[in-house]
C-alpha cells in the first residue's frame, strides 16, 4: 500500500533530507550506504515520486521533497511519543469500593449486583438508590458514583459521550391499573386497548426523563396520553394515594414490585422491550465493573434476557445504539477477564 510505510524508510528520507550527503547520513543511522540508498529508492518507488536530485557530487531535495519532508518529521515524532507512552507502566486497577445504582424499578440491578459479589467476593460493592439513570449519569459524571443500569438511549449525546455501557437485558414492559379499572380482568392487556388512558411515565421527574422519553415514544400514534408534569413522588404511600387521585394508569415492568389495589398486567401486541444496560464511567478500570459484566452476561444467558419476542416493539434510538459494537470492561495488566 502506498502510504503504510515503513519508519525505517522515513527515517532514512530525514536523515538525507537534513545532512544532504549520503554517506554522512548512513553514518548518522548506523547502516552501510548501499542500504540507505536503497531504502531510498524504495521509498520513492513506493510513493510514486522523486524525492532528491543526485548526481555524484550533489544532493537536493526536490520540490516533492520540501512539501512532505515536514509531514514525516510530524509521523516520526508522533511514532517516538506513542513509544514513550507505552514505555511507561500502565495505570494502576481501581480497587477501592465500587459504588453502583441498583435502584432501576425491577430486578436487574439487585441480581446482577447479587450475582457479582458472590463472583467475586474480594471486590466491595457499594450500592446506591438513585432511581433514574438520567441522575445516577449526572452523578457519574461528578465522580460520585461509578455504575448504574438503565435506557442509555434516553440520555443525551453530550452525556453518553462520557459512559461506557452494555447491554444487557430487554425488560418486557406492563400497566398498572388503578382500583376498578375497565381492563384489569384481563390477563394481559393490549397496547390498542389504553386508548383514551392517560398513563404515567413520571413526567416531570428530572432523575428519570430517559423513561418519559421512551413512554412518550410508545404512546405516540397510539391514543395514549402522558400523564402531565408532576413532582417527583417519595415513598410507595405517597406513589399510591397520587395514582388515587388522579386516577392514572402507570407504566412499568413485569418485575415492578407490587403496588397495593393496583393491578399489573404485561402489555401486549406488541410487547413492549425496554432495553437495560450496564452503564460505567467511561476510562474506569475496576474489577468490579468486569465482575457485573461478567455476572450481567451469565444470568442473561440462563434467562435469555436478551431475547426479542417476534413483533416485539423498540423505540427507533434504541434500535440504532443496539447495532453498534459494545465495549467490553477494560481489562488490568496481570488480571484475567
Amino acid at each position: 500500500m502506498r502510504h503504510d510505510t515503513n519508519p525505517r524508510l522515513l527515517r532514512a528520507f530525514v536523515a538525507v533530507a537534513e545532512e544532504l550527503h549520503f554517506t554522512r547520513a548512513a553514518a548518522r543511522l548506523f547502516v552501510a550506504q548501499q542500504a540507505l540508498s536503497r531504502d531510498i529508492r524504495q521509498l520513492e518507488r513506493v510513493w510514486g515520486r522523486a524525492l532528491f536530485e543526485r548526481d555524484t557530487r550533489h544532493v537536493a531535495l526536490t520540490r516533492e521533497g520540501h512539501r512532505l519532508l515536514p509531514v514525516v518529521r510530524h509521523v516520526l515524532a508522533a511514532q517516538e511519543q506513542l513509544g514513550r507512552e507505552l514505555e511507561q507502566a500502565p495505570p494502576e486497577e481501581d480497587v477501592r469500593p465500587l459504588i453502583v445504582d441498583v435502584a432501576l424499578h425491577g430486578a436487574t440491578g439487585p441480581r446482577v449486583l447479587a450475582a457479582a459479589r458472590e463472583a467475586a467476593p474480594g471486590v466491595e460493592f457499594v450500592p446506591r438508590f438513585h432511581s433514574g439513570l438520567t441522575r445516577a449519569a449526572a452523578e457519574m459524571a461528578a465522580g460520585r458514583l461509578d455504575v448504574s443500569f438503565g435506557r442509555v438511549a434516553g440520555l443525551p449525546r453530550a452525556v453518553r459521550a462520557g459512559l461506557e455501557h452494555r447491554l444487557i437485558r430487554y425488560d418486557r414492559l406492563a400497566v398498572h391499573l388503578p382500583p376498578g379499572h375497565r381492563l384489569a380482568d384481563l390477563p394481559r392487556v393490549p397496547l390498542a386497548a389504553l386508548a383514551g388512558e392517560t398513563v404515567y411515565a413520571a413526567a416531570g421527574n428530572e432523575d428519570t426523563t430517559e423513561w418519559t422519553d421512551y413512554a412518550r415514544a410508545l404512546f405516540a400514534g397510539r391514543g395514549i396520553d402522558l400523564a402531565p408534569p408532576f413532582p417527583k413522588i417519595e415513598g410507595e404511600a405517597e406513589f399510591r394515594r397520587v395514582m388515587r387521585k388522579r386516577g392514572w394508569s402507570v407504566l412499568a415492568n413485569v418485575d415492578f414490585s407490587d403496588v397495593p389495589e393496583m393491578a399489573l398486567r404485561p402489555l401486549t401486541d406488541p410487547v413492549p422491550l425496554s432495553p437495560v444496560s450496564l452503564v460505567w464511567r467511561r476510562g474506569l478500570r475496576h474489577p468490579g465493573v468486569r465482575a457485573l459484566a461478567e455476572a450481567a452476561r451469565t444470568l442473561g444467558a440462563a434467562e435469555d434476557w436478551l431475547e426479542q419476542p417476534p413483533g416485539s416493539w423498540l423505540p427507533d434510538a434504541d434500535r440504532t445504539l443496539a447495532a453498534q459494537p459494545a465495549r467490553a470492561p477494560a481489562p488490568a495488566p496481570g488480571i484475567r477477564t
